[in-house]
């Protein structure tokens, strides 16, 4: 039986990059928390007022609530999914084994990189202001520089969080909070591990072989 994914890294370690062309290559459906909040919100649903409600109220919405979006929105015996920003502490990660995923098999892929390049790579991105393709100053140039390949729009900006000291803050959250999630995936023998220094071609193709 094919395994569904549970994405772990960063921001800018490369996770988005691979969920899309495992997406368009090998048919994974993907699963963003803060995307399927959205969606149930623009649906009305009964769970997506209910979300709505707390949201307005400028609360956290509840792990209970998250795991409630999950199981109205995957059909886990027909597609394989990648979860992505999901679970980011043990107490979710156990949740999601226990209520969403109930045996189906599954892999953790940790995209494993430096801090300090981390920081170098996310403050040289720049987002298109017109269409919002996105660029990186060292990785990624667009074709002329300032000009955007996909509209030809002229003004390339650099995000709020991405500005030094906000990703550095970003950073040492996430650094806080994955390790024991990591030893838990790896404990049960379900974790995998990437070098997101890497090509894209080489991580998409270790990816692709554990599925």
């Amino acid at each position: 039986m094919k395994s569904h994914l549970i994405f772990i890294g960063a921001p800018g370690s490369g996770k988005g990059t691979q969920a899309s062309r495992l997406v368009s290559e090998k048919g994974f459906k993907h699963i963003s928390t803060g995307d399927l909040l959205r969606t149930e919100i623009a649906k009305q649903s009964p769970l997506g007022l209910e979300v709505k409600k707390v949201m307005d109220e400028g609360q956290l919405v509840s792990d209970e609530l998250v795991i409630r979006l999950l199981q109205a929105n995957i059909d886990l015996a027909a597609s394989q999914y990648i979860f992505d920003g999901y679970p980011r502490n043990i107490a979710q990660a156990e949740t999601l084994d226990r209520e969403v995923l109930k045996g189906s098999p599954s892999l953790a892929v940790y995209f494993d990189m430096d801090i300090a390049k981390l920081v170098e790579r996310l403050t040289n991105r720049r987002t298109c202001k017109n269409c919002g393709a996105i660029y990186n100053l060292i990785t990624k140039k667009p074709k002329v520089m300032g000009i955007c390949d996909k509209c030809g729009g002229t003004e390339l900006v650099q995000r709020a969080d991405d500005k030094e000291e906000v990703i550095k803050s970003r950073l040492q959250v996430f650094q806080d909070t994955v390790n024991p999630v990591i030893k838990y995936y790896q404990d049960l023998g379900r974790l995998v591990r990437v070098d997101a220094e890497g090509s894209v071609d080489e991580i998409f193709n270790l990816i692709s072989s554990k599925v």
